[in-house]
């Protein structure tokens, strides 16, 4: 196709949007009312899972000695726990550190519980804490630190513990949460665009006798076709981009408003940074494929004269 050809196709694009203005608005809210509600769901989402995944990021296998553990026994557990191709990362947590942090944990009003015990008192075990790369396989790094005391005659360890049971029901959620999101966000998806493709359609059938005159005068179909797949292609991305913008603007302030109240519970919204483009690209990128399928595949139909 020669170069002033297509700049004419875009031209008559360009005019066709603002000649059928009406309609063109009709296309372009539609585009913004589903792409919107899309995005709300779709930042959600992701929300959602960034919050599932911090959850599990703070489940932790607790190790704990025996009390008469030396010195060379310890260091030689801790090198065979970090060896272990689940292991992330372990920390020594001596008896004394242990009984600090119950003390903290346990608060001023249930500081009495723990009076009298002291240094050379102190009934607590050392212990590691042990972070795994994924958490789903908890229990199996459990199971094969479990293996290595068992390997050992002198069973350094007295007990391996993950919150088994409360743990695997928060995977259960956790996924269940992830899954409902998928869904919902596919199904919106799909609504999205049939949804969106229909209002372009009405336009084009409202056209179909301009089509029709300009079919029996000899044009071609691709001479035709150009026009509106510009046409549908201009409203896609203008719909697209006013719905990222107003979606994206909202959600900036959003993270800014909640960033010291849900700072203070440990959750975090993921950021803007993070999340914008993501949402930008497939927004954009969806409004724009829609609005050109919808005009294709509305004046394929009416080509055939």
């Amino acid at each position: 196709m020669k170069l002033r050809t297509l700049l004419r196709h875009f031209r008559e694009g360009a005019k066709n949007v603002v000649r059928n203005g009406w309609m063109s608005f009709a296309s372009m809210s539609s585009i913004v009312i589903s792409l919107f509600i899309l995005g709300v769901f779709l930042l959600l989402t992701m929300n959602v899972n960034s919050l599932a995944d911090q959850i599990e990021s703070r489940v932790e296998i607790r190790v704990f000695l025996q009390l008469d553990v030396d010195q060379a026994k310890r260091d030689e557990l801790e090198n065979k726990i970090r060896k272990l191709p689940e292991v992330k990362n372990v920390v020594f947590v001596s008896k004394e550190e242990g009984l600090e942090l119950l003390r903290k944990n346990l608060g001023e009003e249930n500081r009495d519980l723990l009076e009298g015990y002291d240094k050379e008192s102190n009934p607590l075990p050392d212990s590691f804490t042990v972070e795994v790369l994924d958490p789903q396989s908890i229990a199996y790094a459990a199971e094969k630190i479990e293996a290595l005391n068992k390997e050992d005659n002198t069973q350094p360890i007295m007990s391996v513990r993950y919150g088994q049971g409360t743990v695997e029901t928060l995977f259960k959620i956790t996924n269940a949460i992830r899954n409902i999101g998928l869904v919902i966000v596919l199904g919106l998806g799909v609504t999205a665009m049939f949804l969106i493709s229909n209002t372009i359609k009405m336009t084009i059938v409202a056209r179909r006798r301009e089509i029709g005159i300009m079919k029996l005068v000899g044009a071609t179909n691709s001479f035709i076709r150009w026009p509106f797949f510009i046409e549908g292609a201009l409203i896609g991305i203008c719909g697209s981009v006013l719905t990222t913008v107003i979606l994206l603007s909202g959600y900036a302030k959003l993270v800014q408003a909640s960033q010291m109240e849900l700072g203070l519970m440990m959750i975090k919204l993921v950021s803007f940074e993070d999340a914008g483009w993501k949402v930008a690209l497939l927004l954009i990128g969806l409004g724009t494929l829609l609005g050109i399928w919808g005009s294709t595949l509305s004046v394929r139909k009416y080509l055939k004269v």
